[in-house]
């Protein structure tokens, strides 16, 4: 049958805690019509299971041209997180092949090495530090310059550019001045890689064709790299903030990382299931009635829908105990770089990151603690879950 047509008012606390929020919902059944608190409306996926398959579910669409007509909040130009098959398919088949695990793995010393440099500027200073503004920041920013190949001389006014998308927004809806900005930074850089080219991704970008001689119109260029910015440092810096808040939140779990850096690897899946840098998806569309798992719930065509994959994480169908922070655990499986065609490309750099920043910070600074008597400020946006500022101690 058709779903009722009730529509949910989700509150303003959305934004600072989500998951009791998605927790009441997904008591109430796996699938909900809610209105945001901005006063958008969508169909909500909240349970694991059926988050699971709305991800890889080919009748939802991601082309918001194709489905409503218009184009979207925001819109970057042909990107792959806003395309479907063929076209997505074209897209990620050419970025895929110069994005490569050698070229990310290749990366590993010089973010260690700029992690290093960030905690020696932290170290010099005293007094409180904003472990935002000064490490979680600049480390995945730094990062991205230099896997794009932005000159040295440009990572000031590229860092600034950065910094004004991710107060906007985080989730690739920044400002239209911002964005016309940095575009017309990315069609200068690219105009320089073309008569220069070296061996950074953006100059791979511009060479790389595919069997058919197919390549990136200069648009895909451009959208591509604005993507590659965006999810490159804006998730970056909440994984790593989210992370620090999470192990100085239980002090046991710190500790017991502390004690044996080899539960690393498993402490960043925790972290992304736990308290993941993109509490939900973009948004997706029907062209057809879409009965949603057993849920009894069928969503007709031409509506709109989103997945929680903060809800996904903490469903205790999938994840026992899911509102506790356990290293220990195998968070395998978690969805919180997606699933399916559109599963988050640069998933293993933002692993690289996190894992770095968390060794070298809390090498570094055995006494690190947050400074006390600060509220926490979360951004107010549905695509990323982080805080404005993170104020911490490093000890002595």
């Amino acid at each position: 049958m058709i779903s009722s047509s009730e529509i949910i008012d989700l509150p303003e606390d959305l934004y600072r805690d989500p998951y009791a929020v998605l927790a009441g919902l997904r008591e109430r059944g796996p699938v909900h019509r809610v209105r945001w608190p901005n006063g958008g409306e969508v169909w909500l996926v909240v349970g694991y299971d059926e988050a699971f398959d709305a991800l890889a579910e080919p009748t939802l669409i991601k082309n918001w041209l194709r489905a409503t007509g218009r184009i979207g909040p925001g819109a970057i130009g042909a990107n792959m997180i806003s395309s479907d098959p063929p076209d997505h398919t074209r897209l990620r088949r050419l970025v895929s092949r110069s994005f490569t695990a050698r070229r990310v793995a290749a990366l590993i010393p010089r973010v260690e090495a700029i992690a290093v440099e960030l905690a020696d500027r932290m170290a010099a200073a005293r007094g409180p530090r904003d472990l935002i503004a000064e490490f979680a920041f600049p480390l995945p920013v730094s990062v991205i310059s230099e896997l794009l190949g932005v000159p040295f001389l440009d990572r000031a006014e590229f860092s600034a550019l950065c910094g004004r998308i991710m107060a906007s927004a985080g989730d690739a809806s920044a400002g239209p001045i911002d964005v016309e900005e940095i575009n017309r930074y990315f069609d200068g850089l690219i105009e320089r890689k073309r008569a220069d080219p070296g061996e950074d991704l953006l100059s791979a970008l511009i060479r790389t064709t595919d069997e058919d001689a197919d390549r990136l119109s200069q648009a895909e260029l451009r959208a591509t790299t604005f993507l590659l910015l965006v999810a490159g440092h804006v998730t970056s810096t909440n994984l790593i903030a989210n992370g620090v808040l999470a192990l100085l939140d239980h002090p046991d779990q710190l500790a017991a990382l502390r004690a044996d850096w080899d539960l690393l690897p498993r402490a960043v899946e925790e972290i992304l299931r736990y308290d993941g840098p993109q509490p939900f998806s973009t948004r997706r569309f029907t062209t057809t009635h879409w009965p949603v798992g057993e849920s009894g719930t069928v969503i007709p065509p031409g509506e709109t829908v989103m997945i929680a994959l903060a809800a996904a994480g903490r469903d205790p169908e999938r994840f026992p105990r899911p509102g506790g922070f356990d290293i220990h655990r195998a968070a395998t499986g978690h969805l919180a770089f997606g699933h399916g065609i559109h599963y988050c490309l640069g998933a293993p750099l933002a692993r690289i990151q996190v894992s770095t920043a968390l060794r070298v910070l809390l090498t570094r600074f055995p006494d690190l603690a947050l400074a006390s008597g600060q509220e926490r400020s979360w951004r107010r946006t549905l695509i990323s879950r982080g805080v404005t500022e993170l104020p911490v101690l490093l000890g002595s």
